[in-house]
């Protein structure tokens, strides 16, 4: 059987992700740290669990409709109210997908067409290219800088606008870099945006983690809401990454279109999953509170750390991850991941697995224990430096 030529080309020309390769390797690995994947060491707290056992005991095993349990959808509603000033229909204008994943695919594979061009500001999250390409568009990606603190400016979404241009994705806060958008930062995006008639996928799964100002959602601006698909979910800010639970936010006319790839590929989210997002969306803000000041603690450990031993690192706005620089090694960013694994097993992901401008920095989480990051820093600096 030639598989070669049965299988499709487009598929064949994508790249595996570029995060789970040290993952894989480091799980076979003894005493080795990973600082690899984004992944909170919280467990889902108690009361969401509790919520999915419940409705275990009570025999919720069947399918909800296509759209999510009206209660969940009613609950996001009130939450994207009272968090980013936004209002959604809940019977007409809120998704909930598995995991934000889905839901980025949705939107992609809604609004282009064969031709159309979807800028993808980089470094930034893997699966926004892939998904763009599957769905017959063209990603261009927009570089983002460090003396710019990662931001997507102005000029730099002007220089990469063709009459093609149909969508931009907007990865704030934003993975790998930590970077985020202010309301000042958004609105000069905004003013581009209104004026060339652009769509936005805002992927604002770590919305809540940010770190000394407030999360601004760009669909929040005057004249975005209209042409702004709101993407997020439960993995990151209640430690549910296992229970695959997103959701999307759009205007009725796009959220049709979405519902239909949604209804023939996935049918519905999870039932249990989505009985315990209701008990999170209702009563987890204190959760997020107490993992977020976790997080900060973590951060300023882990930024000070790298900082110390000579590698360059930007103090992240948001998210859980830091990206510093290991252009002083002299070391391309895949040697340098490789190099320390094998030496000092400890595993972190090549800047360039999300994207070419991401050479010359790696990404390290800080969602894992801060004796795991002590450690890692320790085993890091002796890499490094050479110091025992």
């Amino acid at each position: 059987m030639n598989y070669e030529q049965l299988l499709s080309e487009k598929v064949k020309q994508i790249p595996p992700s570029g995060i789970r390769k040290f993952f894989d390797i480091v799980s076979e690995m003894k005493d080795a740290i990973s600082l690899g994947v984004g992944e909170p060491d919280f467990v889902t707290p108690w009361h969401i669990r509790d919520e999915a056992i419940y409705s275990l005991e009570r025999g919720r095993t069947y399918y909800t409709s296509n759209a999510g349990l009206m209660e969940l959808r009613t609950e996001l509603s009130r939450y994207m109210e009272r968090r980013v000033n936004l209002t959604y229909d809940p019977a007409k204008e809120i998704l909930v997908t598995v995991g934000g994943s889905e839901a980025i695919d949705l939107c992609i594979r809604a609004l282009v067409n064969p031709g159309d061009e979807v800028l993808v500001p980089e470094p930034s999250f893997v699966c926004y290219k892939p998904c763009a390409v599957l769905a017959g568009a063209t990603a261009v990606p927009i570089v983002t800088k460090n003396e710019d603190k990662f931001k997507l400016t102005k000029q730099a979404l002007l220089d990469a606008i063709t009459p093609k241009t149909k969508l931009l994705v907007l990865p704030y806060p934003n993975n790998p870099t930590g970077g985020i958008m202010t309301n000042e930062d958004l609105e000069e995006i905004a003013s581009v945006l209104r004026e060339k008639n652009i769509f936005v996928l805002s992927d604002e799964i770590y919305g809540e983690l940010t770190y000394g100002r407030e999360h601004v959602s760009i669909a929040s601006l005057p004249g975005m809401w209209e042409r702004t698909i709101v993407v997020n979910g439960f993995s990151k800010s209640y430690a549910m990454t296992g229970w695959r639970l997103g959701w999307a936010a759009a205007p009725k006319e796009i959220m049709e279109q979405m519902m239909k790839i949604h209804q023939y590929a996935i049918m519905c989210a999870p039932t249990a999953s989505q009985y315990a997002a209701v008990e999170a969306v209702k009563n987890g803000d204190n959760d997020i509170a107490r993992m977020r000041e976790e997080y900060n603690y973590r951060r300023r450990v882990i930024v000070d750390g790298f900082n110390k031993m000579g590698l360059s690192c930007f103090e992240p706005e948001g998210a859980f991850y830091v990206f510093p620089s290991v252009q002083s090694t002299g070391l391309t960013s895949n040697d340098f991941a490789e190099k320390l694994l094998m030496q000092e097993k400890i595993a972190v992901v090549p800047g360039t697995a999300f994207g070419d401008s991401g050479e010359g920095f790696i990404r390290c989480s800080y969602a894992y224990s801060i004796a795991n990051i002590n450690a890692a820093l320790e085993r890091i600096d002796r890499f490094v430096n050479g110091r025992s």
